[in-house]
């Protein structure tokens, strides 16, 4: 069996350290490795810090961060009010200040992408989340299915 969460946050930056927080308590109690748990913390800090700057909150103000870890993986997804353009991995000149949290994204997750349903938008990645217990029997469940 899995751990999963589903964390209402404000739209807020104190927001990044919570979701950091609450994630990698409960991977770390499932007992996935470190180097897992900072893969995933990273992913969540990218993904919730573009929504913040440059997304509209969900309709109630907040912003929605969400995880289930299954098997040997782990999926992030952080969903917002959306934005007038695409999340995209951007491609930033040496000298510039930003433009790299979707590049970081795709660089330590296996795969990312962008889910829309109506005026919510959800960003998603799955990452590698081994453990040392042993696997989990049963197929990889993803928030992309379980919306």
């Amino acid at each position: 069996m899995g751990v999963s969460s589903v964390v209402l946050l404000p739209y807020a930056p104190s927001s990044v350290a919570v979701a950091r927080q609450r994630l990698s308590t409960d991977l770390r109690d499932c007992g996935v490795f470190s180097a897992a748990i900072d893969d995933a913390v990273l992913v969540v800090s990218e993904l919730l810090s573009n929504a913040l700057r440059h997304a509209h909150p969900l309709p109630s103000g907040m912003v929605r961060v969400a995880w289930l870890r299954n098997e040997d993986h782990i999926e992030v997804a952080v969903s917002d009010g959306g934005a007038a353009t695409e999340p995209r991995a951007g491609r930033p000149t040496l000298s510039s200040l930003g433009g790299r949290g979707l590049g970081i994204v795709e660089y330590v997750a296996e795969s990312w992408g962008v889910r829309h349903e109506g005026d919510t938008t959800t960003v998603w990645a799955i990452l590698p989340a081994p453990h040392g217990t042993g696997s989990v029997n049963g197929q990889v469940a993803t928030l992309r299915e379980a919306g």
